[in-house]
C-alpha cells in the first residue's frame, strides 16, 4: 500500500480459530478515501466521509473547488514514496491491503478524566490499617529547601487519555471489500465511532 488511508472504529468481537481458541478482534470500516492534494514533498492529503459545502467554512471549500472535488469531513496528510504514481481524485480503498502484512493504526484514546496518581501512574497505595493515615495520599513530592520547586514532569494526579496513540504491527484477519471492513487483531485506541489512522509499509 502507497498510503495509508481513514476509517472508523466499529467495535470489538472475537474470531476462532481452526484449533478453537478464541481472538480478540477489531472490526474496522476503511475508507474509500480520496486523493484531494498531491505536494512535492512527498506529502499526500486524502479526505474521508462527504459532508454538505455549507457545513465547512470558506477557505475549505475553496481548497475543493480548486481541486474540483466533492467536501470531505475529513482530511489526513501522509508520506509516499509512490506520490508521483497518484492523481487528484483518486479512490484508495482496502484492496490495496495485503492480509500477509501487518498495519499501523493511530487514533484519540478514550479519556478518563481527571485521575489520581494510582489509577494514572500505577503507583502503590498507602497501608490500609487504622492507624495509617496514607491511605491513597501523594505523600511528598519536592525535595525540601534545596531545590525548593518540583521539577517538570513530576508524576502526580491529572487528566488522563484522550490523547494520540499508535499501535504498530497489526495483524489483519479478515479483509471484506464489499463493506470496506477489514477486521484486525487485538484492540484499538478510542471508544465506537471514534475516526483512525491505518497505513502499511
Amino acid at each position: 500500500m502507497s498510503i495509508g488511508m481513514i476509517g472508523k472504529k466499529i467495535g470489538m468481537t472475537q474470531i476462532f480459530d481452526k484449533r478453537g481458541f478464541a481472538i480478540p478482534a477489531t472490526l474496522l470500516q476503511v475508507g474509500p478515501c480520496t486523493v484531494t492534494q498531491i505536494k512535492e514533498n512527498r506529502k499526500v492529503q486524502i479526505g474521508y466521509e462527504y459532508i454538505q459545502p455549507n457545513k465547512l467554512n470558506k477557505p475549505t471549500i475553496g481548497h475543493f473547488k480548486q481541486q474540483k472535488l466533492p467536501c470531505f469531513r475529513h482530511l489526513k496528510e501522509y508520506t509516499s514514496n509512490n506520490w508521483e504514481k497518484l492523481s487528484i481524485g483518486e479512490i484508495i480503498n482496502i484492496s490495496q491491503l495485503n492480509e500477509n502484512e501487518s498495519i499501523n493504526i493511530s487514533g484519540i484514546s478514550i479519556g478518563k478524566g481527571f485521575s489520581g496518581y494510582q489509577k494514572r501512574h500505577h503507583f502503590n497505595r498507602g497501608p490500609m490499617s487504622h492507624g495509617s493515615k496514607n491511605h491513597r495520599a501523594p505523600g511528598s513530592i519536592g525535595a525540601g529547601t534545596t531545590p525548593g520547586r518540583v521539577f517538570p514532569g513530576k508524576k502526580m494526579a491529572g487528566r488522563m487519555g484522550n490523547t494520540q496513540v499508535s499501535i504498530k504491527n497489526v495483524s489483519i484477519l479478515k479483509i471484506d471489500l464489499q463493506q470496506n471492513i477489514i477486521v484486525i487483531k487485538g484492540s484499538v485506541p478510542g471508544k465506537k465511532g471514534n475516526i483512525i489512522y491505518i497505513n502499511q509499509k
